[in-house]
Order: structure tokens, then C-alpha cells, then sequence
């Protein structure tokens, strides 16, 4: 029961990362290192087929090995975040509160995002160097 949950949620990962891939603002990453890591739980196959593949595996691995996101993506989903919050702002028009909490949860996330390495310490040791 485990491992076919495990692996529905890796399925439904790989979907999502999939749509990711051509909607804006939608991110595909996170979906392949969540689908990843479900696959680790249920089946080492379909794990191996996304670390091997050749556009998701490299930003997988240097997540896994190093927390790293490639600067690309960190400048990607900065703008994504200030766009997504500039829409937010002018199709709902919250309330003043709601706003700042919004706010404060979109930086605390550009933070988080801004402040992981963009890559291994020593890019000519590891096959993630071309995502540094």
C-alpha cells in the first residue's frame, strides 16, 4: 500500500512537472524532486529514469547533492513570484492585511530561493556543473 502510494504521487508529480514545463508560472522542477523522491520509496526504475534524463536529471541532482538551484531558475522564479503577487494584488484587491501576509509569505520564499547555492563548490568535480 505504501509503495503504490508512494509511486501514484511520483506519477502525479511527473504530470504536474510535465505541465509546468509549458505553462508560465507553473514550475516544473520542484514536481520532477518530489516525483524523485517518491520514486525512491517505491520504485528505484522510474527514480533512475529521472536522474538519467538529460533536461530534469541535471537541476534534480544538484538539488539532492548540494541543495543547489541553478541561477536560471532562482532568476525564473523571483520574477515569477513578483509577478505572481503584482496579479494578485490587481485582480483581487485585498485587504490591507491580507496583502502583507501574502507579501511576507512570497519574500520569505524569494529568500529561501535567493540565498540556495547556484551550484557545487567545484563545478569541474561533478556532472551538475553545466546547471552552476
Amino acid at each position: 500500500m505504501r509503495r503504490t502510494t508512494f509511486k501514484l504521487l511520483g506519477i502525479g508529480c511527473v504530470g504536474l512537472g510535465i505541465a509546468g514545463a509549458f505553462l508560465p508560472l507553473l514550475p516544473s522542477t520542484i514536481f520532477f524532486i518530489l516525483a524523485a523522491a517518491s520514486f525512491a520509496r517505491s520504485s528505484p526504475a522510474l527514480e533512475a529514469r529521472i536522474l538519467k534524463h538529460p533536461v530534469v536529471g541535471p537541476p534534480v541532482l544538484a538539488w539532492r547533492k548540494y541543495g543547489a538551484i541553478p541561477l536560471k531558475a532562482k532568476v525564473f522564479a523571483l520574477v515569477g513570484m513578483a509577478i505572481g503577487y503584482a496579479v494578485f494584488l490587481l485582480v483581487t484587491q485585498p485587504v490591507l492585511w491580507l496583502a502583507v501576509v501574502v507579501a511576507l509569505a512570497i519574500i520569505a520564499s524569494a529568500v529561501y530561493v535567493a540565498t540556495r547555492p547556484s551550484g557545487p563548490k567545484d563545478p569541474s568535480l561533478d556532472e551538475c556543473s553545466n546547471e552552476s
